[in-house]
C-alpha cells in the first residue's frame, strides 16, 4: 500500500495537517497528525498535534473523541503552556455540542436538556478559570460558567414543574431545595422558593409553608408571592 507521507518531515506532516483542516478535511487531518505523533514523539509537533486532534474531532462533530483527546494531553502534559486552551476546549464541547466554535450563548437553551453535559461542561470552565486566571480563555469561560449555572439552575426548576403538575409534591420540594442550595444566586431562586411554598401549602405542612415564606419575603421583599394580594387573600389561593 503506498503511503504518501513516507519521508515526510515532522514539520511537513503539521502544514499539510493544518492545510486539511483549514479546507475542512478534518478526517485526513487528523490521520496526518496521528501519523506525526507515531513517528516523531518526542518533538514539539507531536505535542501540538495533540491538540490540534481535539481540536479536528471537535469540528468533526465527533465530541467524545474530542474530549477524549483533551483528556489526554492534560494527563500527559499538565504543565505545558498550553493545557489551559485543553480544559477550554473540553468545557467548549460538552457546552456548545452541536456548534462551531463560535456558537452563540444567546441561542441556546439547555434547561430542558440532560444537565450532564453542562455540570462537565461547568467543572472544565472552573478548573481552567481557578488554576489559569491569567489565561486568555479565563473571561469567556467565566462568562460561560454563568450562563451554565442559570442553565442548571431552570433546569433544576423544570423538573420541578414536572413533578408538582403530576401531584408528586414532595419530589417538587426536593428540586426546588437543590435548586436554591447549588444555584443560591439563579435568577431561579424565587420561583423555587414560591413552588415549594405552593408544594407545602398543598401537603398541609402549614409550618414548613410559612418557613419558606419567610425566606421568600426576606430576599425577595418586593415579591407579590411573599405576602398577600390586594384583596387580601394570600398568594397560594389566587396561584
Amino acid at each position: 500500500m503506498n503511503d504518501e507521507t513516507r519521508g515526510w518531515s515532522a514539520q511537513k506532516l503539521y502544514s499539510e495537517a493544518k492545510s486539511e483542516m483549514n479546507d475542512g478535511g478534518y478526517e485526513k487531518a487528523i490521520k496526518y497528525f496521528e501519523i506525526l505523533e507515531a513517528r516523531y514523539p518526542y518533538g514539539r509537533y507531536a505535542q501540538q498535534a495533540q491538540l490540534e486532534v481535539a481540536y479536528a474531532h471537535f469540528k468533526n462533530s465527533d465530541q467524545a473523541s474530542s474530549i477524549a483527546a483533551c483528556e489526554r494531553f492534560i494527563k500527559l502534559h499538565p504543565n505545558h503552556p498550553s493545557v489551559d486552551y485543553a480544559y477550554y476546549l473540553k468545557g467548549l464541547v460538552n457546552f456548545n455540542e452541536d456548534q462551531g466554535l463560535l456558537g452563540a450563548i444567546a441561542n441556546q437553551d439547555m434547561s430542558e436538556r440532560d444537565p450532564k453535559a453542562a455540570r462537565d461542561s461547568f467543572d472544565s470552565f472552573k478548573e481552567l478559570a481557578t488554576r489559569f486566571p491569567e489565561s486568555k480563555y479565563a473571561p469567556d469561560a467565566v462568562a460561560r460558567m454563568k450562563y451554565l449555572v442559570n442553565a442548571l439552575a431552570s433546569h433544576e426548576l423544570h423538573v420541578a414543574r414536572y413533578y408538582f403538575k403530576r401531584g408528586a409534591y414532595v419530589a417538587a420540594v426536593n428540586r426546588c431545595q437543590e435548586a436554591i442550595k447549588r444555584y443560591p444566586q439563579a435568577p431561579t431562586t424565587e420561583e423555587a422558593l414560591t413552588l415549594m411554598a405552593k408544594a407545602y401549602d398543598t401537603l398541609g405542612m402549614k409550618d414548613l409553608r410559612d418557613d419558606t415564606l419567610r425566606v421568600l419575603q426576606k430576599n425577595f421583599p418586593e415579591s407579590r408571592k411573599a405576602g398577600k394580594d390586594k384583596d387580601s387573600s394570600p398568594w397560594w389561593k389566587l396561584w
